[in-house]
């Protein structure tokens, strides 16, 4: 990943409402939700959770789905798993005895 990518998904997610739109999407799994459903969860309009949404999107980190007449939107793993990938490389001078600490705690 190039670091540029990274600056924009990083920028993405440093606001409270699309950080929680990001890590409720990450938590509905990979069948996604609706935007009528992520609207509500994040206790906004639609308009407002759309253009959250489409921050996300145009970062690389979300994808949206027609569904019949539902919209449903889905985190991007595979650009999640990259961009920690990118956090993580050459993570603390390849001390291993600091990082996988890190993993491990994210696979409790």
């Amino acid at each position: 990943m190039k670091q540029n990518h990274a600056v924009k998904m990083l920028s993405a997610i440093a606001h409270d409402g699309r950080l929680s739109l990001i890590r409720r999407l990450i938590q509905a799994g990979p069948e996604g939700m609706s935007a009528g459903d992520i609207a509500r969860f994040a206790k906004s309009g639609a308009t407002t959770a759309s253009a959250q949404l489409l921050v996300l999107t145009n970062a690389g980190l979300v994808t949206s789905e027609r569904r019949g007449r539902q919209v449903v939107y889905s985190a991007r793993y595979d650009r999640m798993r990259d961009l920690l990938q990118f956090l993580m490389l050459d993570c603390c001078a390849k001390r291993p005895d600091i990082c996988v600490p890190v993993a491990e705690a994210v696979s409790a």
